[in-house]
């Protein structure tokens, strides 16, 4: 059985209430629509159909079921989701507030299946269309005779003037509003009546019921105005103001036209973005953006961008083009953008701004002239624009030193002009820092910033300033940083010099220096490099500079020193000899201090006796108070004092009251802690020349070598603070390899450093070896029993390695120990035999019978103890050295000169200080992550003077912390070989993943 739609149409009636306000879906026509069947007789019928039945009907099957569930849709469509389940309660459906847009498919969709569309007042069908209905607007002259729509006056009793009313049209009809209603809310459809009696508020049985879709993009207003019939009267004494302010308004949201010839209306106004540049002094420029739109001799303007509640004319498609074509000159000036919501949203034109400096030069340059060719910009400027033009010639810059009243610092004095008129360098300098490429004159000219020499001025300004303490000082720079000096020289723009510096560090940058003659009183040949060393340190020393003799291990540093000590004294006629240099060119007669551990002491002695016979020595080896001889006396007439770093430490105020030729610091790693005693010491000493002494300038992090030049050039870094910021962090911490090259520039000048590849061809190779000690299985049960235990201890602490050194160092100490020997953490293991001491010996057998002699060290006195039994036990002569030796010399010349193939030290009392080329073979019994302290041990053999090839085994317990030592000491030694010469890059001190590493698999 066929369903059907069946509409009807309810009139509006009167209707009133206590408010005065009118129902608005009763005041106006009102569309229904219900399901009804095909009767017995062939007529449409409601029968037992309705929207509540639907599902019924499905159920029951005897209705066409393609009309079922046509209906269901419909009626789905009708009300939004949350209102559904009211939606079928009455017979009618209200088409007026139709909610799914989809009905006019559905009603096209209904002609297809065969679902009527019928009226309920007669047997016309209804009629639907499918083009969109137009609405519109008429303007006519008012009192001419009644356009199409009709409709009454809205506009009082005034005469003349202008009638605006509404215009609808189906199917190239115009049609009655007055019979018109709308489908949907909003409404997206008209239904309207028509018949031969058809009559306005009037729907006869035999009209004809309509229904066609809306076109888009029409307002409520509109169409609330449209259907009520009505007609606007505009007085004549308002007419114009309605064509030009009103006019183009509306003809922006609907179809207007004059069905009027007598009506002319207006062409719309076309937008004009227009700019004023209102120029200032100072290269400033106020900018002003705003709409211009012109209609007749009316020009009429608004802001750059609506604001909100702004409904005036605007072209909005029109000014879009405009900006369009405009771009984004943000791009070139970063502040003619703004944020379009004032946060982080798309850039967009800013209606006002104020630029200066350079941001005016780029505007007026390179926006300004590209703006007056845009089509629909105007370009108005007021006040005077200046005559910018980029400089013929490159700026000139000049820097000069001019001495201060504080003896090793000058002031830096920096110039810069440009077509002979000065220009401010602070102003430079901030302006390379802000990374500006050009820098405007107050006249217009210009010029490129952009310049290898002036960025490079940039960096050593900005180093030189990091460096100094007080930020807020005049730049100054130190005779100390040479090399700092250097690279200003090397741009070319340095034109004067203070005397005092140009004397004083010429040399060192000229590369040839001319010190003091070589002194007929030393009792030694200096070999080539040796003699380079001299001629540096006596320049050093004339000048007043201090240095770092870094020479590797083994190559003469102590004869350098001696050579230049003759010198000096030749100089300074206190003792006999052709000095060629004129009295008064070097420090007076007073006597050089040597600092050097108390194991050296002695060597310092003898080696002057050997090479300086003429020089008077004292050395000191006991505090004044105990010897009971007070300084005087103990150091009358001295021309070289040599003490131990403890009683100079101790002793301190005696050796600071005296006056000094200069501060010699022997083994100078010795006051590597900038915040030790001795360290202290060395820095306050009053001595003009200061010079360190050591193969290993650098063992664990930069600050130790900070604290070295602090001593010898206090100039040349400033505090600690700043070298860290500067220096250590970048380098250590972030591997910064520009930083490193820099560092490495400006130590160059102030230390010499050779190493035995460079300068010794003729010394028998070195071979060293990794020996893998794999422990016997009682011995590593009981290293991996305790090494659970530390483990578990050691991870919870590493957080804070600070607060918790001592605890992780001495678990750390514990596995070094029990790699070595069990017994050495209880005496209650000595039956587990040490896998060390096995290998050991076995090595000892075969080169004690072939003639060759070793040097054995270890950091700990106790197995050395343990090697000493073995010795015993097997018959094997040895020698024995460490730190509580008294007799040092007598030891170490008893090996020098006797017959022992072994000769055991412990690692800190023999790493420095000896001279032992009469062995050949070095065995490092416990490797640590320190590689220096090692270094320095091996060289005690494979030195000048040694003739044999040195062979130097690691003895390495497997699967112990020992392999991880070995790693963790790779790369520690790249550190040192990284600031003296190496161009890798790798940490410093022991950090908490260090030790994590040690302690875990």
């Amino acid at each position: 059985i066929p369903l059907a739609l069946q509409f009807e149409i309810e009139e509006p009636a009167p209707h009133f209430s206590y408010t005065g306000r009118r129902d608005p879906l009763r005041s106006v026509r009102q569309l229904k629509a219900r399901p009804v069947i095909m009767g017995a007789k062939g007529k449409w019928i409601r029968g037992d159909v309705s929207w509540n039945t639907l599902s019924y009907l499905s159920y029951r099957r005897e209705c066409n079921e393609a009309h079922v569930e046509w209906m269901q849709e419909f009626l789905a469509s009708h009300t939004a989701q949350a209102n559904r389940q009211h939606a079928g309660t009455g017979l009618w459906l209200g088409m007026n507030t139709y909610a799914g847009k989809n009905l006019w498919s559905l009603l096209a969709q209904a002609r297809k299946i065969g679902v009527a569309l019928v009226h309920s007042r007669g047997s016309e069908p209804v009629r639907l269309v499918e083009q969109p209905a137009a609405v519109g607007l008429n303007l006519a002259r008012f009192g001419a005779a009644p356009g199409p729509a009709g409709g009454n006056d809205a506009g009082g009793g005034d005469t003349g003037g202008l009638s605006l009313a509404p215009v609808i049209t189906v199917e190239g009809e115009v049609v009655d509003p007055a019979s018109v209603g709308t489908i949907g809310r909003p409404a997206h459809g008209i239904f309207l009546t028509s018949g031969p009696d058809a009559l306005p508020g009037v729907a006869p049985a035999d009209s004809v019921i309509t229904l066609a879709p809306l076109e888009g993009g029409l307002s409520e207003e509109l169409l609330t105005f449209v259907t009520a019939g009505t007609t606007l009267h505009i007085p004549a004494r308002d007419e114009s103001r309605f064509l030009t302010g009103f006019y183009p308004k509306l003809k922006q949201s609907a179809r207007v036209t004059a069905s009027d010839e007598s009506v002319e209306l207006p062409q719309l106004a076309v937008p004009t973005l227009s700019l004023l540049a209102n120029y200032g002094a100072d290269h400033r420029v106020r900018l002003h953006w705003e709409w211009h739109y012109k209609s007749g001799t009316l020009v009429t303007s608004q802001p750059l961008w609506r604001h909100p509640g702004d409904h005036g004319y605007r072209d909005d498609p029109a000014e879009a083009r405009i900006l369009e074509a405009v771009g984004q000159p943000w791009d070139v000036v970063p502040a003619l953008g703004e944020s379009a919501t004032g946060g982080w949203g798309t850039p967009r034109l800013a209606a006002s701004v104020e630029l200066s400096g350079l941001d005016t030069l780029a505007f007026t340059e390179e926006l300004l002239p590209a703006l007056r060719e845009v089509p629909g910009v105007s370009v108005d400027t007021a006040g005077e624009i200046a005559d910018y033009r980029e400089a013929e010639e490159a700026p000139v810059v000049s820097i000069s030193t001019k001495a201060t009243e504080q003896r090793d610092w000058f002031d830096l004095g920096i110039q810069i002009s440009l077509e002979g008129q000065p220009v401010s360098f602070a102003a430079v300098f901030s302006a390379l820092a802000a990374g500006q490429t050009k820098m405007l004159l107050p006249s217009g000219a210009y010029f490129s910033l952009d310049l290898p020499e002036l960025h490079q001025l940039r960096a050593l300004i900005e180093e030189a300033r990091e460096l100094q303490d007080n930020k807020d000082a005049p730049l100054q720079i130190s005779r100390f940083q040479a090399g700092l000096w250097d690279e200003l020289a090397q741009l070319g723009i340095v034109d004067e010099q203070a005397a005092a510096w140009r004397e004083a560090v010429g040399g060192l940058l000229e590369g040839g220096v001319k010190g003091l003659p070589l002194p007929a009183t030393l009792n030694a040949e200096l070999r080539p490099y040796q003699l380079e060393g001299f001629n540096w340190l006596s320049f050093l020393y004339r000048h007043g500079l201090g240095g770092v003799l870094a020479d590797d291990m083994g190559l003469g540093k102590t004869v350098q020193a001696l050579a230049l000590i003759c010198a000096a004294k030749i100089a300074a006629g206190d003792v006999p000899g052709d000095a060629g240099v004129a009295p008064g060119d070097v420090p007076g007669a007073a006597p050089f201090l040597v600092v050097a551990p108390t194991s050296v002491v002695g060597n310092w002695e003898a080696e002057t006796a050997r090479f300086a016979p003429g020089l008077t020595v004292r050395a000191i080896g006991e505090t004044f108070a105990k010897s009971g001889s007070s300084p005087a006396e103990a150091m009358a007439g001295a021309d070289i004092v040599i003490t131990s770093y403890a009683l100079f430490r101790i002793d301190y105020e005696a050796y600071a009251s005296k006056e000094w030729a200069g501060l010699v610091l022997d083994e100078a790693q010795f006051v590597k802690n900038h915040q030790s005693k001795a360290y202290q010491c060395a820095r306050k000493l009053p001595a003009v020349f200061k010079l360190a002494i050591t193969g290993t300038p650098l063992e664990n992090n930069l600050m130790e070598f900070w604290a070295l030049t602090s001593i010898v050039a206090p100039g040349l870094f400033s505090s600690p603070k700043r070298f860290a910021e500067y220096y250590q962090k970048p380098v250590e911490k972030n591997g910064d390899k520009a930083q490193l090259d820099k560092l490495r520039r400006r130590v160059r000048p102030l230390m010499m450093r050779r190493t035995k590849e460079q300068v010794i061809h003729d010394l028998p190779p070195k071979q060293e070896q990794i020996l893998e000690v794999v422990l016997n299985p009682r011995h590593q049960k009981v290293y991996q029993t305790h090494l659970q235990r530390e483990r578990q201890k050691i991870l919870g602490l590493i957080d804070d390695v600070n607060k918790n050194r001592f605890t992780i160092f001495q678990s750390l100490t514990l596995l070094r120990q029990l790699s070595l020997d069990p017994s050495l953490i209880d005496p209650a293991l000595s039956g587990v035999r040490s896998s060390k001491l096995d290998v050991l010996f076995e090595q000892l057998e075969d080169l004690v019978a072939e003639g060759h002699r070793a040097l054995i060290f270890s950091q700990f006195t106790g197995f050395l103890g343990k090697v000493r039994e073995r010795l015993v036990a097997e018959n094997i002569e040895f020698c024995y050295l460490d730190g509580s030796t008294r007799n040092r010399t007598d030891v170490v010349n008893e090996f020098k000169n006797g017959a022992a193939p072994v000769f055991l030290i412990s690692l800190k009392a023999g790493g420095f200080g000896l001279n032992l080329t009469e062995a050949d073979y070095v065995f490092l019994l416990d490797p640590w992550w320190n590689p220096a302290s090692e270094a320095q041990a091996v060289d005690r053999t494979h030195r000048i003077g040694q003739a044999r090839n040195v062979m130097v085994y690691r003895l390495v317990a497997k699967d112990t912390i020992e392999e991880k030592v070995m790693a963790l000491k790779a790369r520690k030694s790249q550190l040192f070989a990284d600031v003296m010469e190496g161009d890798a890059l790798s940490g410093g001190a022991l950090t908490a993943e260090d030790l994590a590493g040690l302690f875990t698999d």
